[in-house]
């Protein structure tokens, strides 16, 4: 099969699975109560993370944008700098968000990773591209890797990384930027505008 029939396979069974979860997804929020605890995870994209992680040749920030649907271009480690003013950043994971790792060492680019759940505060579990050896390769696709935050203030400045040919965390501590958040920029700073709109016209109503 040659790269473009390939490309081609990847992009129908993509699309497939899309409206696939789609519809089970509509069946699912029909069934669902207002007393439904909400999830802490992205269940939408396992279909997708399954099929992805069979195939080979991924960059860690083309499987990242993909994924998260945050389109920022370039070196991961360029990602943080273009977020600014683009897409919300923090300190805190969220399901969907992409974690920026800083380069060091050997990763001289820097890594993206996009959480695919909060399991506590101080561990989540990521799917990225491009990260351990798998069978020999790289460029694979590995889904809910566990991260675990080792700084001192919890603030995930510091984290150590499952490595698929240890079976473990991996022993070296990766520095990291935070996290960029899905909802854009514009849109948080709106909101908190018309936030605070509100509690400035609660306060002048109490003070008549």
């Amino acid at each position: 099969m040659t790269k473009r029939s390939t490309g081609a396979a990847i992009a129908t069974a993509l699309a497939l699975s899309f409206a696939a979860f789609s519809a089970h997804a509509a069946e699912d929020s029909s069934a669902k109560t207002d007393n439904a605890p909400a999830a802490a995870s992205v269940p939408s994209k396992r279909p997708i993370a399954d099929f992805l992680a069979k195939t080979t040749g991924w960059q860690c920030v083309q499987f990242a944008r993909m994924f998260s649907g945050i389109q920022l271009f370039g070196d991961a480690k360029t990602w943080w700098a273009q977020a600014l003013g683009k897409y919300a950043r923090g300190f805190t994971p969220e399901a969907g968000s992409v974690l920026v790792f800083k380069p060091y060492g050997p990763m001289t680019r820097g890594h993206v990773a996009v959480v695919s759940q909060v399991v506590t505060e101080r561990i989540i579990q990521v799917t990225h591209a491009n990260w351990s050896p798998i069978d020999g390769k790289r460029g694979k696709v590995e889904k809910d890797v566990t991260v675990v935050d080792v700084s001192k203030t919890g603030d995930w400045s510091q984290v150590k990384v499952f490595y698929n040919p240890t079976g473990d965390l991996g022993t070296r501590v990766y520095p990291t930027y935070g996290f960029v958040y899905k909802a854009a920029k514009a849109a948080v700073d709106a909101a908190a505008n018309a936030g605070k709109s509100a509690g400035s016209a609660v306060a002048s109503l109490g003070d008549r």
